[in-house]
């Protein structure tokens, strides 16, 4: 997104048209309580920013990018990990990091630019002694802080396409739903192959990384699309905005598709396989992936409507990425006919 240079380079966020200093500041320092016990009932309450409707981040709070990022109908995304004193990220299997207990991950969604920006809802996963905890926080009127929305919401929100829609804020379940794999929540967005090597070795120098990764095969930039490879782009974005579901283990393994960047079989990632259960979902087409035929193509025809029912990824959004919808379609148009 267009702020993710500047979280990269800094670490930071200075961000324009932000609510000035006289709005309530968060706590000096990131509460390790907060973060180990409870429910807080505020975001302000973490410690997590310096300062809270800026979005400055305490210490031990970084700020990142993904290469590829997950699509919300548009939404501007603000992330930041956090990993407590004494602590350090680790490389992990599958390109994942080991994220210390007592560490968070936390991503803010806003819209609009300049005195028109709000803040909408701000997510947080922590990582606790028996496991990783998601939590969904929506911002008040004012912009001075968020509360916890167990029950997630909806609002009235104008996309950067200039649609209206009726944005949905996810409630707790639906969280755990797209952060689910074999019944327990794990982070989805920062894998290492996701995040660039400048970040990580700021990480390592700043003793918040055990060591760099072996990352062999990164994502692609997607904000750089007109340069990458039609099929590494494709790939990618199916990893961030599907794999999470349609993985073994997911939420929708019954489906058989297998999504994730590092599986390399054609049938598991959908080329030529006939859907797991024939419904409206499949818009009467036969196959997931029709290979130089995305008009034959399930995946494709899901991608592209919004019609609940219909529509994929069935959380996280209400409109159609055409980008990323005209880059699978011309990934399967690519593709050598059977």
């Amino acid at each position: 997104m267009k702020r993710g240079a500047a979280l990269l380079a800094a670490g930071a966020l200075a961000l324009a048209g932000a609510v000035g200093h006289s709005a309530a500041h968060a706590p000096a320092g990131v509460s390790d309580a907060a973060v180990m016990e409870g429910l807080p009932r505020a975001l302000s309450e973490y410690g997590f920013f310096a300062d809270l409707p800026a979005q400055e981040p305490a210490a031990r709070v970084v700020g990142y990018s993904l290469n590829t990022p997950l699509w919300s109908d548009g939404a501007d995304k603000l992330r930041f990990v956090y990993v407590p004193e004494g602590a350090e990220l680790e490389p992990g299997g599958e390109g994942l990091l080991r994220f210390p207990v007592g560490s968070a991950i936390v991503k803010t969604f806003a819209f609009g630019e300049g005195e028109a920006r709000r803040l909408i809802e701000t997510r947080v996963l922590l990582h606790r002694a028996d496991g990783w905890l998601a939590l969904p926080y929506l911002w008040n009127d004012d912009q001075t802080d968020a509360r916890l929305a167990l029950a997630g919401g909806r609002l009235p929100i104008t996309t950067p396409e200039g649609e209206t829609i009726s944005y949905r804020v996810p409630n707790k379940n639906q969280c755990k739903t797209c952060h689910s794999k074999d019944g327990a929540v794990i982070p989805i967005g920062p894998k290492a192959r996701n995040l660039s090597a400048e970040w990580l070795a700021g990480m390592e120098r700043r003793d918040m990384l055990t060591t760099m990764p072996a990352v062999h095969d990164t994502l692609p930039e997607w904000s750089a699309r007109g340069s990458e490879d039609t099929a590494a782009l494709a790939r990618a974005y199916l990893d961030v905005n599907c794999a999470h579901c349609h993985q073994p283990g997911g939420a929708a393994s019954n489906s058989g598709l297998d999504l994730r960047w590092e599986q390399d079989e054609a049938h598991a990632i959908g080329i030529g396989k006939p859907p797991v259960a024939a419904g409206r979902g499949a818009g009467g087409l036969l196959v997931s992936i029709a290979p130089g035929d995305p008009d034959a193509s399930i995946l494709a025809y899901r991608m592209q409507s919004a019609e609940p029912g219909i529509a994929m990824p069935e959380l996280g959004k209400e409109t159609v990425d055409h980008a990323g919808v005209a880059i699978v379609r011309r990934w399967i148009s690519e593709m050598p006919s059977q």
